[in-house]
């Protein structure tokens, strides 16, 4: 028998950019049979479960709800404004710009990509001078990432609409906050997005199979002149239902409406500030701790400037192969389960080996992130990376307020 114990036995920490970690509120929420889905109780939340969504999304305006991921949200916000050879502008900024692009591009659009890599956020300037260029406005829309989850970069939305502004462009401003809603800051009526898809697994803290669409009265009256959108992706009667099966477009996701109306519960309770403050604290401890490992070897933060981070996930490098074997060490031996580097190398490549992810959003708090931080600290100690010293302690006078 071994002399060393596996540790990883107890509650698991799952410490990915998504699906986050669910709060014992939710999970109870869930644990119900299933309910009538004609009338009484899940029928009569649904207005009030809506509205508390539009104050996570700071907006006055619609929302559409669709049973899918982020990917169906992607494919719902287009078909419902963009049509087969309309051109649209994808400023990217990591895999999921990419992808978004991809999305519209698999609808027939025609898609202009601007690659910004893979370790800098969107250049305004750049974005500025190629929309002040469209002077026949062939652009319809403009898809912007958010939080790229990816790269963990945080980009500049109401710069992406200042820069419409400034060139009277009429284009959509469309942003993907699958990522960010409810960990980053996002003000959807005050910064002019015209559209917005999120999904429920990470901020809102539910299982994946649920995802949103929020649109204005702009984008609402491009859609009335769409020559066609189908039944399932018309945001129409879902975001103005008159029956209740009009929510869906068919049966209700009716525990994933459970799960999420106890989620809507502790945000409100914390207030939406409160936890973009609280997801803040959290990023800076993990950016402290990751800015001592640096000091030394290979260990470094994707992005270098700390105001273009999302406060929801940070991107890691590792000289290949230690990001892959740091991962497996910290899940099989402490329980703790860290996020692949996506999009950052070609899958199996063996650069692919030298990337992570730590997922810092939802449901998470100070003794928790410093877990989090120990386990790498614990795992890097055991394979032997060469890293800084202090990490632990740095992080721990973020989380004290030193």
């Amino acid at each position: 028998m071994s002399s060393t114990p596996n540790l990883s036995h107890g509650r698991g920490y799952l410490a990915i950019p998504g699906p986050s970690v669910m709060p014992e509120a939710v999970l109870n929420a869930m644990h119900r049979p299933a309910p009538n889905i004609y009338s009484g109780e899940l029928v009569q939340m649904m207005p009030a479960l809506m509205q508390d969504l539009r104050r996570v999304a700071r907006t006055q305006h619609h929302v559409a709800m669709y049973i899918g991921n982020g990917h169906a949200a992607w494919e719902a916000a287009l078909a419902n404004v963009i049509s087969p050879g309309d051109k649209v502008l994808v400023p990217a900024t990591g895999r999921f710009g990419i992808g978004w692009g991809e999305m519209a591009k698999g609808l027939g659009a025609e898609v202009e990509v601007m690659d910004f890599g893979k370790q800098s956020a969107m250049d305004l300037a750049r974005i500025s001078e190629r929309l002040a260029a469209d002077k026949s406005h062939e652009i319809k829309a403009v898809l912007a990432v958010h939080v790229d989850t990816s790269t963990s970069v945080l980009n500049d939305i109401a710069g992406v609409r200042a820069a419409l502004d400034a060139a009277g462009h009429p284009a959509l401003l469309m942003a993907d906050c699958i990522a960010s809603l409810a960990c980053d800051r996002f003000e959807m009526d005050d910064w002019g997005v015209d559209v917005m898809v999120t999904g429920c697994q990470k901020g809102l803290m539910v299982p994946p199979g649920v995802s949103f669409v929020f649109f204005n009265d702009r984008a609402a009256q491009v859609r009335t002149k769409m020559p066609r959108v189908s039944m399932f992706w018309d945001w129409a009667p879902r975001a103005n239902p008159e029956e209740f099966y009009q929510y869906h477009c068919g049966t209700a996701p009716t525990h994933h409406i459970y799960g999420l109306r106890a989620a809507l519960d502790l945000i409100h309770a914390e207030t939406v500030e409160a936890v973009w403050a609280r997801h803040a604290v959290l990023a800076r401890a993990v950016w402290a701790a990751c800015d001592a490992w640096s000091t030394e070897g290979s260990f470094a933060l994707n992005i270098g400037d700390p105001a273009l981070r999302s406060h929801a996930v940070t991107a890691l490098r590792l000289e290949a192969p230690q990001a892959t074997q740091l991962r497996e060490w910290v899940q099989h031996n402490i329980g703790l389960t860290l996020g692949i580097g996506l999009g950052m190398a070609p899958p199996g490549s063996p650069e692919s080996h030298g990337f992570f992810r730590l997922g810092h959003m939802g449901h998470v708090n100070g003794h928790m992130i410093m877990g989090l931080l120990g386990g790498l600290e614990a795992g890097m100690a055991s394979i032997g990376i060469k890293r800084g010293q202090g990490a632990l302690d740095a992080a721990a006078k973020v989380i004290g307020g030193v």
